[in-house]
């Protein structure tokens, strides 16, 4: 088992040692396996969660209000979820391989089902669907475009449609009426004009990295050949100089 400092766990440690972040929970957290994290346990938990969203969204017919609560409370802790293991994963050093790729999966994940069973339903156009995953799709597949050249950061016009998404995609999970169903209607407006905006953003963003990449790389290659080829001049000059050869 790692061992803990005494400081991180808040007693006297070495001087000068710095204390871990957040106390106990901090201390907690350095001292578990490196898989079996919390960060990667909300995120587990929120993989658990789609499918009874699911279940729970399309129970009954998918038109009791009272099972669509029950989806929108099974909605609302994977939102709220996927919010503290980002955090917690940033906080205490808790990065891991599997959850760089079961996070974002976990996230398309819950707002896939939703749109999707909110379409089937015909509670939400499937044209909105399609804009929303079809984003999410090419920017995840942009991504991969040009890991090579670098990582493309989040915005906050991103973090701004994710909020809207969720909060839309909330509004529509819940049998609302009269004004609130207005409201939704207008909420799920912005998320899409959102979705569209960020999505041309990033593939502004993916193209200007590539180039610069691409520049950098083409540059360093130059660099390279011109060294190669002093050095090879070097050699040459000195082969020929009197007494060289012996």
């Amino acid at each position: 088992m790692t061992q803990v400092p005494a400081s991180a766990a808040g007693g006297s440690g070495a001087p000068g040692a710095k204390p871990v972040r957040g106390g106990k929970l901090g201390a907690a957290a350095m001292d578990q396996a490196s898989l079996w994290n919390v960060a990667n346990l909300l995120t587990m938990i929120r993989l658990l969660l789609v499918p009874g969203f699911v279940m729970l969204l399309l129970a009954n017919g998918g038109y009791d209000p009272a099972w669509r609560s029950f989806a929108w409370a099974a909605f609302a802790i994977a939102m709220i979820t996927d919010l503290f293991d980002g955090h917690l994963a940033r906080t205490y050093n808790l990065v891991t391989d599997f959850g760089k790729i079961a996070d974002p999966i976990a996230d398309k994940a819950i707002m896939g089902a939703a749109l999707i069973c909110l379409s089937w339903l015909d509670d939400l156009p499937w044209w909105v669907t399609i804009v929303i995953l079809g984003r999410e799709l090419g920017i995840t597949l942009l991504r991969f475009w040009v890991i090579r050249y670098g990582v493309i950061p989040a915005s906050r016009g991103g973090k701004m449609k994710t909020l809207a998404q969720g909060t839309a995609v909330g509004m529509y999970v819940l049998a609302l009426t009269g004004p609130l169903a207005t409201l939704r209607f207008w909420v799920m407006a912005v998320a899409v004009v959102l979705t569209v905006v960020t999505g041309l953003d990033y593939v502004k963003q993916a193209v200007v990295l590539r180039r610069q990449g691409m520049a950098e790389a083409s540059a360093e290659v130059s660099e390279v050949s011109e060294a190669s080829a002093v050095s090879e001049v070097s050699e040459v000059s000195e082969a020929g100089e009197p007494g060289a050869a012996k």
